[in-house]
């Protein structure tokens, strides 16, 4: 009993001012595993109790230093961060004629991005679908296992957790999320706090490898793997508040190894090095061992894959199937499902884009073409998956921009044409080179207002597919 007392004393000492516990160790007793020795039931003699607590009481008393004030704003506590190349492209192939250096990454323009997840519903109805496919997985022991394939800025990963903790209260989860852009791990974590409150039970782990390793965690090359950053954060304490100001503390090691570098053949972002951030909660460690990903030894065996835009709409069907759905493929558990979701146009955004550029139209591969794809990829590794492309009526849903009643009428104002303009070049990936050459007047905000108007609104169609692995016979 004095040892639990006294660990329950340094965590709370460590929590407060900020230090790691083999810190603490050392400097109170010359012990950096003293804490772990007493976490897994050591004991300890009197003189140790009592140097132990004279330090913690010292330290309080002569230096303040030491005291962590808690931050004021997320924002306050962050480091300078290396913002994403702008030139940045998806890891898909450089289109042929154009230089690498001057490939494009539509979801890497910040503004055009930001606006367009603020203004238009996508990831609500996104999450929404996904959330439908819990009703069809049967998990397991130790847990519900679920990959990410592009988390971007966390909101349809966090939508989906909650479902998921509706349907599933007390099942442990392991979920794992696949992001190079620094920014957007950092929105990601900034939504987690609620997320371990919640769900205590929940080992959360962000990666920036490529498709093929970022399943199994495991860098394909002998040169990465030697370079790859592994680094668990157990989260002490039971409120989202302490959550949130440890998750903030990570913001150093982030900006100093979530790097990216464009690629010399191609153009395309990849990591500098791999890096694997794993969390967990520190008083469901022991529930959450099997859980835990180790280091060289982590399997995949998902019950869910999210593949939610994980491709440029423009890049070959070849890449798509070869780079992206068909890995993903391989990392699903029997039972398990991978529900992939891409633009599908022919919808009032289009329009937009054919008023100013007739002909135009970046959605040439259907969820039909893609999955006839990616099963003449897998060949023989997939006998046991089903591709379901499904009928129009349960594949397609709509999304919206947010407009009030009022906007679209006679005259609409400028604030929201710009608005659906920019929806509708973000989703249809047009270039800057060939915006510059379209702003000069206001012929496109008159064709986006000629749009609007016509159909009261403007709204986008998305496609979905689901490819599920056969369940064992036993």
């Amino acid at each position: 009993m004095e040892s639990e007392a006294l660990l329950q004393e340094i965590s709370g000492y460590c929590r407060r001012v900020g230090m790691a516990e083999s810190t603490f160790g050392r400097l109170a007793v010359n012990d950096g595993k003293l804490v772990s020795r007493l976490r897994f039931g050591g004991r300890v003699r009197g003189k140790t109790v009592e140097r132990v607590r004279s330090f913690m009481t010292r330290q309080a008393d002569t230096d303040p230093a030491n005291r962590r004030t808690p931050p004021q704003t997320f924002a306050e506590t962050m480091p300078a961060l290396t913002p994403p190349p702008a030139d940045a492209v998806p890891e898909g192939p450089v289109p042929e004629g154009q230089e690498a250096d001057k490939n494009f990454r539509f979801f890497d323009n910040r503004q055009k991005y930001l606006l367009f997840v603020n203004t238009c519903s996508e990831k609500w109805v996104v999450a929404d679908r996904v959330s439908m496919e819990l009703a069809n997985l049967h998990p397991h022991p130790p847990g519900l296992r679920i990959f990410d394939a592009g988390v971007g800025d966390g909101t349809v990963l966090t939508r989906v957790m909650r479902s998921m903790h509706q349907r599933f209260p007390t099942v442990p989860s392991y979920i794992v999320g696949k992001e190079i852009s620094l920014e957007d791990v950092r929105l990601t974590l900034e939504k987690m706090p609620d997320r371990f409150f919640e769900h205590p039970s929940t080992v959360l782990v962000l990666t920036n490898m490529y498709y093929a390793e970022a399943p199994w965690l495991t860098p394909n090359s002998v040169t990465a793997a030697t370079s790859l950053v592994w680094h668990e954060q157990s989260l002490l304490g039971n409120t989202a508040h302490e959550f949130e100001s440890q998750i903030t503390e990570l913001q150093g090691f982030l900006s100093q190894n979530w790097k990216a570098k464009s690629s010399p053949k191609t153009g395309n972002p990849i990591y500098e090095k791999p890096v694997v951030l794993v969390l967990y909660r520190e008083d469901y460690k022991f529930l959450l061992d099997q859980l835990r990903p180790r280091r060289g030894a982590t399997r995949a065996d998902y019950d869910l894959v999210i593949a939610s835009q994980p491709y440029r709409a423009r890049a070959s069907v070849d890449f798509k199937a070869s780079k992206v759905i068909a890995p993903l493929s391989r990392a699903l558990a029997p039972g398990g499902r991978l529900i992939g979701i891409h633009s599908h146009g022919q919808d009032p955004g289009l329009e937009i884009i054919q008023k100013v550029w007739p002909g135009e139209n970046p959605f040439m591969t259907d969820r039909h073409r893609l999955l006839r794809a990616v099963k003449a990829e897998l060949g023989s590794a997939g006998r046991d998956l089903n591709f379901n492309a499904y009928s129009d009526a349960r594949s397609l849903f709509r999304y919206a921009m947010h407009t009030l009643p009022s906007e679209v009428s006679e005259t609409i104002g400028t604030s929201t044409l710009f608005a659906a303009w920019n929806a509708a070049i973000y989703v249809a990936q047009i270039e800057d080179q060939r915006l510059s050459k379209v702003i000069s007047d206001n012929s496109y905000l008159e064709a986006t207002k000629e749009v609007l108007q016509k159909h009261g609104g403007l709204w986008f169609w998305d496609e979905s597919y689901v490819i599920s692995r056969k369940r064992d016979s036993a």
